[in-house]
């Protein structure tokens, strides 16, 4: 039985523009790359260079100007707007920096959301919102508000609600930045258990240096370029 690492993302020659003629902005140039079921896979590289529009692309938020994106078998290219919403609703879960959770609701009601919007019953919707908040150390918290939490609590919420519907691909957005070192880190552990043992692919967008030692590869982005992929040190042996 072959131990080839499957593919989760498949990118090749992706280009995306914004406007046209003298207020054309290129915001993406002949971008390709592949990240693999079971690793961490950080985005980096200054502002503006390009990796939130890719990591937008990748999730189909967005579609490229031109080039192709194959994301967990499915061609996202030629997917008709209905059936990338269907795609992200079942097989994509967001963290974000600002955590987007809703105040006036619990942390469980908070993490049921997409179980809900998928059309899941809201008791087997707040049962799994109860196991997730669990899974993230937060079991004893679960009828509290957001703002009865730290930011740190607040991620781990957050982190819940991207799992609860057991997606295969987990995208992040500075998932770290407005946190403390400590945090930040403990934050990242919880991502790469789930890399790990769940065989799911984690993008980690970020320009955190403190958490570049969890990659197991690294793209370097500059001006809507790739300039190079890297192995991290993640799990390193030998």
């Amino acid at each position: 039985m072959s131990d080839a690492p499957i593919p989760a993302i498949q990118i090749s020659h992706v280009s995306k523009s914004f406007g046209q003629g003298q207020a054309l902005v290129e915001a993406l140039k002949d971008v390709s790359l592949e990240a693999f079921l079971g690793e961490m896979f950080f985005l980096v590289g200054p502002s503006g260079c390009g990796k939130t529009t890719l990591l937008s692309i990748l999730c189909s938020t967005l579609k490229p100007t031109s080039g192709n994106v194959k994301v967990l078998g499915t061609d996202l290219t030629a997917a008709s707007n209905r059936r990338l919403t269907r795609f992200r609703r079942e097989h994509v879960g967001f963290v974000f920096q600002q955590f987007n959770l809703i105040p006036t609701l619990t942390i469980t009601e908070n993490v049921s959301v997409p179980l809900l919007l998928a059309g899941r019953g809201a008791s087997a919707a707040n049962r799994l919102a109860k196991e997730a908040l669990d899974r993230v150390g937060l079991g004893d918290k679960i009828a509290l508000r957001p703002g009865k939490l730290s930011g740190g609590q607040q991620q781990r919420v957050a982190i819940a609600r991207a799992l609860v519907h057991s997606p295969d691909l987990i995208v992040c957005d500075e998932p770290t930045s407005a946190l403390d070192s400590e945090t930040g880190h403990q934050i990242m552990e919880i991502l790469d258990e789930v890399a790990r043992d769940s065989k799911r692919c984690v993008i980690v967008v970020t320009h955190d240096p403190r958490i570049l030692g969890f990659a197991d590869r690294l793209a370097e982005m500059e001006d809507g370029r790739i300039l190079k992929i890297t192995t991290g040190t993640a799990h390193a042996t030998g």
